[in-house]
């Protein structure tokens, strides 16, 4: 009974190997940041190290990665990462929504909800553990992004407009 018991777990985590989501490797850079904004190389290291896995079309798997229910987590985070900010498909974005996306990065970044605990912790990516002067060093930057939007831009272009709720006809 013990081995039957054993078994199934088993020839189930081998089945589980077998299906995979796809990888996030397009790497299409036609509207990537870099496309229209200033990343100094100290910045696209640590964007590269740090946010790229999960906030770019891009991301570099660890060997853990391949192995399941694991990859189905770290496609969770890509997909939930890619919804929130998408470094490759940033300048497709509205004016006023990059201007709050680098406003979003500030926050979280000095927040230090950016990178996730989940990411760093164990010791795994280990350029994401961001020191306090990367942390400076990118939210210094996103300023910098945010002037350049508001000298470019008229300021009301740069906010972003809630949309208005349409109320259902009686």
């Amino acid at each position: 009974m013990l081995k039957k018991t054993s078994i199934v777990p088993g020839v189930l985590f081998v089945l589980l190997q077998f299906i995979r989501p796809a990888r996030n490797l397009t790497n299409d850079m036609t509207y990537d940041i870099t496309t229209k904004y200033s990343v100094p190389v100290e910045v696209s290291d640590i964007l590269n190290g740090a946010c790229y896995d999960c906030h770019s079309n891009k991301t570099e798997y660890p060997w853990y990665s391949y192995i399941q229910p694991v990859t189905w987590w770290i496609n969770n985070h890509i997909t939930g990462g890619k919804g929130h900010l998408n470094y490759s498909t940033f300048t497709k974005l509205p004016v006023a929504n990059q201007n709050r996306k680098f406003e979003q990065t500030i926050e979280q970044v000095d927040k230090k909800e950016m990178p996730l605990e989940s990411y760093t912790y164990l010791g795994l990516h280990k350029k994401a553990n961001l020191s306090d002067d990367q942390r400076k060093i990118i939210i210094d930057w996103a300023r910098a992004q945010m002037d350049t939007l508001k000298a470019t831009y008229p300021a009301d272009s740069l906010v972003v407009k809630r949309r208005q709720r349409v109320q259902p006809k009686n």
